[in-house]
C-alpha cells in the first residue's frame, strides 16, 4: 500500500512538472523582451571577449524569466568593463591578473534612458592578457542574487513605459494602419508583453480589425495570382503552382469563398484532363473557432513574420551618457 502511495505522488510531482513545462512554453506572449547588446565604446575591449560578454548578458535577463535571445527590441541589457588593476603574478611561469569592475545596465536603447544598473568586480588570471580578460569575464553568474534586484528593477521601470505610453502605442500603429502598412501596424501592438495586462487588453482589442484587413489584402493578391496563372496555362502543372499559392490563404479571409470556388474548378480540369481524382490541400475552415484567440494567433504570426524580415540586428543602440 505504501508503495503504491508513493507511486502516486510521484505520478502526480511528474504531471505537475510537465504541466509547468507546457504553461512555461504557453506564456512566451507574456515575457518582456530585453535584448543583449555589447558596445564598441567599451575600451580596451578584446574580439575575442565580444561573443562570451553577450552570452552573459542574455543568461542574466533568460533567468530572470525574460525574454533575451530577440534582435530589434526597444529594452537592452549592455556592459561597461573597466580594467582597475592589471600586474604579473610572480610564478613559475608567470601569469597574468587582470581585476576587471563591470557595470551593467537595462534602458531603452532608442530613447537612452538607463533603468536599472549594477556594478561587480571580477578577477582573472591567465597566460596571456587576453585570456585573463576573458577568465574574468567567466566569472559573471547569471544567477548571482545581485542581478535579481537589478533585472527586477528594469522590468518594473519598462512595465510603467508600457503602461504610460499606451495611448501613444495604440496611435502609432493606427497611423501604420491609415498608411496600410499593417503589418507594421499589428508587429507594434503585438510587442506589449501580456503581463502589462491593462494595455495589452487595449492593444488586442484593437488588432482583431488590422488582423482581418491585412488577411483579406493577403487573399485577394494571392487569389489574383492565382487567377492570371491559371488563365495563362490550365494544366496540371499550371495546378500545383497555384495549389502552393492557395494553400498558403487563411480560411478567415472574406474572399475564402472565392478560393475554393477556384479551388473546384482546377479539379474539375485536372479530372478532366488526368482522369483522375485531385484535390487542392487548403487550410481548414473551422466553423467553432474562437476568433478572438485566433486573431491574437494571427496578429502574432503576421507580428513575428514581419519583425524576421527587418534588418537583423540594430548595430547601434542610443547609450549616450550611459559611461
Amino acid at each position: 500500500m505504501k508503495n503504491i502511495l508513493t507511486f502516486i505522488l510521484l505520478l502526480n510531482a511528474l504531471s505537475y512538472s510537465i504541466s509547468q513545462s507546457s504553461n512555461n512554453n504557453t506564456k512566451d506572449a507574456a515575457r518582456i523582451a530585453i535584448a543583449p547588446y555589447v558596445s564598441d565604446q567599451i575600451a580596451n575591449f578584446p574580439n575575442e571577449a565580444k561573443n562570451l560578454l553577450n552570452n552573459k548578458l542574455n543568461q542574466i535577463v533568460t533567468n530572470q524569466g525574460m525574454s533575451g535571445s530577440a534582435n530589434n527590441e526597444r529594452f537592452i541589457i549592455t556592459a561597461n568593463i573597466s580594467i582597475t588593476n592589471k600586474d604579473i603574478t610572480h610564478t613559475a611561469p608567470p601569469q597574468h591578473s587582470y581585476t576587471l569592475d563591470v557595470t551593467f545596465y537595462i534602458g531603452d536603447g532608442f530613447s537612452g534612458k538607463i533603468y536599472s544598473t549594477v556594478t561587480k568586480t571580477y578577477l582573472g588570471i591567465a597566460p596571456s592578457e587576453t585570456k585573463a580578460y576573458i577568465e574574468a569575464l567567466k566569472q559573471i553568474k547569471s544567477g548571482d542574487k545581485s542581478f535579481v534586484d537589478f533585472v527586477q528593477q528594469g522590468k518594473d521601470r519598462i512595465l510603467d513605459y508600457y503602461n504610460s505610453q499606451c495611448d501613444f502605442i495604440l496611435k502609432s500603429s493606427q497611423t501604420a494602419a491609415s498608411q496600410n502598412n499593417y503589418e507594421d501596424a499589428i508587429y507594434q501592438l503585438t510587442q506589449v508583453p501580456e503581463v502589462c495586462k491593462e494595455c495589452y487588453d487595449k492593444c488586442m482589442n484593437a488588432v482583431g480589425p488590422l488582423v482581418q484587413k491585412q488577411l483579406d489584402r493577403d487573399c485577394a493578391s494571392k487569389l489574383t495570382q492565382a487567377n492570371t496563372l491559371w488563365s495563362a496555362n490550365r494544366d496540371v502543372y499550371t495546378a500545383n503552382q497555384v495549389s502552393e499559392i492557395l494553400s498558403t490563404i487563411d480560411p478567415q479571409a472574406n474572399c475564402f469563398k472565392d478560393v475554393k470556388l477556384l479551388s473546384a474548378k482546377i479539379e474539375a480540369r485536372v479530372k478532366e484532363l488526368d482522369n483522375r481524382e485531385w484535390k487542392l490541400a487548403l487550410k481548414i475552415q473551422q466553423d467553432d473557432v474562437d476568433i478572438q484567440k485566433a486573431n491574437i494567433k494571427a496578429a502574432r504570426d503576421i507580428g513575428v513574420a514581419y519583425g524576421n524580415n527587418q534588418p537583423k540586428t540594430i548595430t547601434t543602440y542610443n547609450i549616450s551618457g550611459w559611461w
